[in-house]
């Protein structure tokens, strides 16, 4: 077993053995994040949820308040009748079979892609390539539109999708360690606000069963559940 540095130590002792407020986690993320470059802060919810069972499913999409602290760079595939507004909403990369070919080849240095209904057809063969990087336009999560610029503006101003994992966690980047804790505290409570109205009806019991936050390269912090359980 590796042995923590003086630092380590010094940090992990700053958390108590204790759940927090989502203010207090938010606000203790902060402090004990400590790396030497602007930390990603992360949510994860452990739901009381099958996802092998599609009527347990729990996937969305949520505006974070606050953004996400990201550079999110999006492709937008579309036909030259709507590549105008999709580079005027702030899309990075705009176009169709040229990008088609790259992807193809093996290009996925993009976060978001946004399309159109009518080119849904030409990414099915992509499947694979797109698929396990969690690329693949959604029409549920908001990414296969006709108001390409909308989807393009909503993600760039931070919304996210997300989804439980085969485990029964959503994981969830909210945001940075630069933000003040009001701002990780806001975006926070949207995700989980969010992830109760989602409850399946299905799922039986104690819906959120626990929630940590923590940043790159910290100790999580186990935050009090209560206020986002639902029965």
């Amino acid at each position: 077993m590796a042995r923590l540095t003086k630092k380590q130590k010094e940090t992990n002792a700053k958390v108590e053995a204790r759940t927090y407020t989502v203010a207090e986690a938010s606000a203790l993320i902060k402090e004990i994040s400590n790396v030497n470059f602007d930390a990603s802060v992360d949510l994860a919810v452990r739901l009381n949820v099958d996802p092998r069972k599609a009527n347990q499913m729990v996937r969305g999409v949520v505006t974070l308040p606050h953004g996400t602290g990201k550079d999110v760079k999006v492709l937008a595939l579309v036909t030259p009748d709507k590549e105008a507004e999709a580079k005027e909403a702030g899309a990075d990369y705009v176009g169709l079979d040229e990008y088609l070919d790259k992807i193809k080849g093996g290009w996925t240095d993009v976060d978001v892609i946004v399309t159109m209904p009518s080119v849904m057809g030409k990414l099915g063969p992509l499947g694979r390539v797109l698929g396990p990087r969690g690329l693949m336009p959604n029409p549920k999560t908001g990414t296969v539109t006709m108001d390409v610029a909308k989807a393009v503006s909503d993600v760039k101003a931070g919304k996210i999708d997300f989804k439980v994992d085969k485990t029964g966690i959503v994981h969830a980047a909210i945001g940075k360690a630069s933000f003040d804790a009001e701002k990780i505290a806001g975006n926070a409570k949207e995700l989980l606000t969010t992830l109760v109205k989602l409850k399946p009806q299905a799922a039986k019991g104690v819906y959120i069963k626990s929630i940590y936050m923590s940043s790159t390269m910290s100790p999580s912090v186990q935050i009090d559940t209560k206020r986002f359980t639902e029965q």
